[in-house]
């Protein structure tokens, strides 16, 4: 399927494998890209020398494009951005924050430069800066979120913007693809969905979690302070939500989830740690391959697309 992002980022599919801390590593993101999406490196808080590592491993599984994502409040974001540069990766998507500082040194490594936007004004601010393309994320997805949904953010944004938008947040199958396309997106990024990926290298407990969650389990901790952020409920958001009922701190909430999410994704403790999963996670029921789950993805697309055709 040829859409303006695939011809951009030279890929089969219009799926985009987003950048999830702990969870997008070489191994995940490199199968997406053979399965002919494209997978995203998540770099979160780690140093420039475990992505550049990782951006090796990926080389080593396929030769087809794959990007990093970059988190720009990471201590480490300007040696991780000299890092991407220096690689040459096929595409660089970014949040919290603005890449525009970046911004000359990616282009001039050939490398396509994403951001994750929230907003109309933040969308138009990216083109400026010379962006190729935007992914608007709508509040139902995983980890943090903005105010709006993906139905509302994306079309406005089609319509702010003369470069791609890629949807994301809450689209887990082919039916949610289609509503995306409909909407005006040329791309889909999905990244509870590939959580349970097998090629995906988080603990067993923390897809378990994922599969076994109801459309009620997802719920935003973090409205208090500012920064909301989208999880499965367990002991651990009872307790966040009692404390901002009380009125903590962001100090005393901060201290909570200090390496939460590591110790859902590694230790799998679904307990006490972060697991952050969007809201369509109460539609995922099975482990399956990156190839699988983009087939999946395209022929449901395809089956619904058909449905309306015949419809109308």
């Amino acid at each position: 399927m040829k859409t303006q992002i695939t011809e951009l980022l030279g890929i089969e599919y219009p799926v985009i494998q987003g950048g999830m801390a702990w969870v997008a590593d070489a191994q995940l993101a490199a199968n997406v890209s053979k399965a002919g999406g494209i997978g995203f490196i998540g770099a979160a808080n780690a140093p420039a020398e475990w992505v550049r590592e990782q951006i090796h491993i990926a080389r080593q599984i396929t030769d087809k494009p794959f990007g990093v994502n970059v988190m720009l409040l990471s201590p480490h974001a300007d040696e991780v951005a000299a890092v991407v540069s220096e690689e040459k990766v096929a595409a660089v998507t970014t949040g919290a924050g603005n890449p525009a500082k970046y911004m000359e040194m990616w282009k001039n490594s050939g490398i396509r430069v994403i951001p994750v936007v929230a907003s109309v004004a933040l969308a138009r601010m990216m083109e400026k800066c010379g962006a190729d393309a935007v992914v608007a994320e709508g509040m139902e997805s995983g980890g943090h979120i903005g105010e709006q949904t993906t139905m509302s953010l994306v079309p406005q944004v089609v319509d702010a913007v003369s470069i791609p938008v890629i949807a994301a947040g809450g689209i887990g199958d082919g039916r949610g693809m289609a509503a995306a396309f409909m909407l005006g997106a040329q791309a889909v990024q999905i990244g509870t969905r590939f959580i349970v990926a097998k090629e995906c290298n988080v603990h067993q407990a923390y897809k378990d979690r994922v599969i076994q969650a109801r459309d009620i389990d997802s719920e935003v901790t973090g409205r208090s302070t500012g920064h909301p952020v989208r999880s499965l409920r367990n002991q651990m958001t009872r307790k966040y939500q009692a404390l901002e009922k009380e009125g903590a701190g962001f100090e005393e909430l901060e201290l909570l989830t200090l390496g939460a999410l590591r110790k859902a994704v590694v230790d799998g403790d679904v307990k006490n740690g972060t697991v952050m999963a969007g809201q369509i996670a109460g539609l995922i029921k099975k482990e399956q391959t990156c190839s699988e789950i983009i087939k999946e993805l395209m022929d449901g697309m395809s089956n619904v697309i058909e449905h309306v055709r015949g419809e109308i």
